[in-house]
């Protein structure tokens, strides 16, 4: 098992002078780096101002020096740290031939977010942690060239926060991409998370999954009743995740019933506020 680090600054070294700018620098002086795997990059002292980009650009840069790294998580932090939608992010596009060895991508904010034209022959997970996920962005995943790609999780998000499709982005993006070693699929953290159930039940990943993420949105028995009627005809799934939803007592235990692993844990409540029914994706701001 590898080994994974996590480096970050606190206030205290971000007033000293640590910032993105010096990350790298500090990354590659620290004698355990050689020996991980994995290399989580945490708060950078300023990522509500500052973006991430010197860090991107330092690990192209220094490409040899990182190839032994397979596993990369960048804005790994709290809201106490800062807030998920003020995560000032970069632009990932040199990163794919950067690193040919990279077999799993964390992206987490999505303020000033690019991926660029993707193509990278053996990554095999790719999430993105966010409180809105642009159309353009998921366009950009939509025309990704992944032929190894085995997981794919979206925070998809909120209008207010960042995300400007509908349903309909969500449904090209599962009609046109094409990623044929797809086992985990989650579209997830959504504010329309019924109307994306049924995009995702009905896309053409759906008899080739083994993991189904429909979690951390306002999933609703509306929803709930989609999965009923089609998973039974869906044996290569084995795992079902809607955690943090607004389903019904009933529903979950009929879920829970199903012939596969069913996380139905975190059970919210819609508010009445101003005569209206609201119901929250479990992150946005």
């Amino acid at each position: 098992m590898g080994k994974s680090k996590t480096y970050s600054y606190d206030y205290d070294e971000y007033e000293s002078g640590k910032n993105a700018e010096t990350m790298v620098k500090d990354i590659l002086a620290d004698p355990e780096f050689t020996g991980l795997d994995e290399l989580i990059i945490g708060s950078w002292g300023s990522a509500y101002e500052d973006d991430c980009q010197p860090i991107i650009d330092a690990i192209a840069r220094n490409a040899d020096r990182f190839s032994h790294i397979t596993k990369l998580f960048v804005g790994d932090m709290d809201f106490e740290e800062c807030e998920v939608s003020w995560i000032m992010q970069g632009d990932y596009s040199r990163i794919w031939k950067a690193m040919p060895q990279l077999k799993e991508l964390t992206i987490k904010g999505s303020m000033e977010l690019t991926l660029g034209e993707i193509e990278h022959e053996n990554l095999e997970s790719l999430t993105i942690i966010c409180g809105g996920l642009g159309a353009d962005v998921i366009k950009e995943i939509e025309k990704a060239k992944l032929p190894g790609l085995k997981k794919l999780l979206l925070y998809i998000g909120v209008e207010d926060y960042g995300f400007d499709g509908d349903a309909g982005t969500i449904k090209e993006l599962l009609a046109n991409s094409d990623f044929p070693n797809l086992t985990y699929l989650g579209i997830a953290d959504s504010e329309i998370q019924d109307e994306l159930a049924q995009v995702v039940l009905e896309c053409k990943y759906i008899r080739q999954i083994e993991v189904l993420d429909l979690s951390c949105g306002t999933l609703t028995d509306k929803g709930g009743n989609l999965l009923l009627e089609k998973l039974p005809g869906l044996s290569n799934i084995r795992k079902l995740d809607v955690h943090h939803h607004y389903l019904s007592d009933e529903m979950m235990e009929k879920i829970e019933n199903l012939s596969l692993e069913a996380d139905v844990s975190e059970q919210e409540e819609a508010e009445e506020w101003d005569g209206k029914i609201w119901y929250n994706a479990m992150l946005t701001e």
